[in-house]
């Protein structure tokens, strides 16, 4: 026991021990129990199987770098570490992460990158499923940079409240309309740059006001759309202390709008004659277009009640005069029908 693994080394007075570019295919099963900081990373590492840390063996474990490895398999119970504090499975193309990774009972992680590691859509949904359960309550700062995601799950971070900072830059992000902020009371930092955000609408601003904390947003090299919808986002930066080089920040769209600091837009820039929100308008058009129709037909069936005597005898009317016509051809028939009759009307002289 204490002894340092082969393709190793160990620092026994730092209690760190590193196995780095080793050509290592699986966790080393003879770490020294006394090790605070892991670093296993540059190897063709691609399972991480259940027991992969024996929690008992490994008691003070508070540091693991795993990143740079071609780790694609996180199996449940692979990362229960009673003292685990800081994890990085950065720069690893994972297909498979397990909701139970970190145990059933939580984990006391605070810091988890993730920078690279979520290139595939079902491991992002697993992600989210592991925090939503609230896994890791303790998470203080998460990293998804650089995964080129285009949404987030909804809900996706609703269970950390202990989260100050958050990175989402270098990827692909449209939009954030389906994120709620709302929990994250303790955000301090919120890193959106180098998205493709067009726009940031009220709901998502008014998250932004109502987090007392979050006092650094970064936002720039976004492809921001400057038509009418962006009047809400160019207030909010106006008014607001939030964001970090907000100065900076220009028009992507369109193309009488190119490189014009969002700052130095006003009303006469945008033209906004007609509704941004066209959705909303026509879904008042149908239910104000529901009532009228429902009031004409509740005219007309009170006037149609007012009048049933008139009605009633004009029915009668038409009920007899359809029976006198009827009658008359009724007769005719009976004539044509008999041969006796028919000659009898056919010859004038009798």
């Amino acid at each position: 026991p204490g002894a340092c693994p082969a393709l190793c080394e160990c620092s026994e007075p730092a209690k760190t021990v590193k196995c780095v570019n080793r050509n290592l295919t699986a966790v080393p099963p003879d770490l020294p129990p006394y090790v605070r900081s892991l670093f296993i990373t540059g190897n063709p590492l691609t399972d991480l199987p259940a027991g992969a840390f024996p929690a008992q063996r490994l008691p003070d474990l508070a540091s693991l770098n795993l990143s740079g490895n071609h780790l694609r398999t996180v199996e449940a119970g692979s990362l229960a570490l009673p003292a685990l504090r800081q994890l990085d499975l950065s720069g690893n193309a994972l297909v498979s992460l397990s909701p139970q990774a970190f145990g059933e009972g939580g984990s006391p992680l605070e810091e988890l990158a993730l920078r690279g590691a979520l290139r595939d859509h079902g491991v992002l949904l697993s992600l989210a499923a592991l925090l939503q359960a609230g896994a890791l309550r303790n998470l203080s700062r998460l990293e998804l940079a650089d995964n080129g995601l285009l949404l987030l799950p909804a809900g996706m971070f609703t269970a950390l409240p202990a989260l100050r900072q958050l990175d989402l830059s270098n990827n692909s992000l449209v939009g954030l309309r389906n994120v709620s902020f709302q929990g994250l009371g303790q955000l301090q930092s919120l890193n959106l740059s180098d998205n493709s955000l067009g726009v940031l609408w009220n709901s998502t601003l008014a998250q932004f006001r109502s987090l007392p904390a979050l006092r650094h947003i970064v936002l720039g090299h976004n492809t921001w759309v400057c038509d009418c919808a962006i009047e809400d986002l160019v207030a909010w930066l106006k008014e607001s202390d939030q964001v970090e080089g907000k100065e900076a920040l220009t028009c992507a769209s369109p193309d009488k709008m190119l490189g014009k600091a969002l700052l130095k837009i006003n009303g006469s820039d945008l033209n906004c004659s007609v509704p941004t929100d066209l959705p909303s308008q026509l879904q008042t058009s149908y239910v104000f277009l529901g009532i009228v129709l429902a009031l004409i037909g509740a005219i007309f069936l009170l006037v149609l009640y007012l009048n049933r005597k008139g009605i009633k005898k004009w029915m009668h009317n038409i009920r007899d005069a359809c029976r006198d016509h009827m009658e008359g051809y009724h007769y005719r028939y009976e004539i044509n029908a008999d041969p006796r009759l028919t000659n009898l009307s056919s010859n004038s002289d009798v």
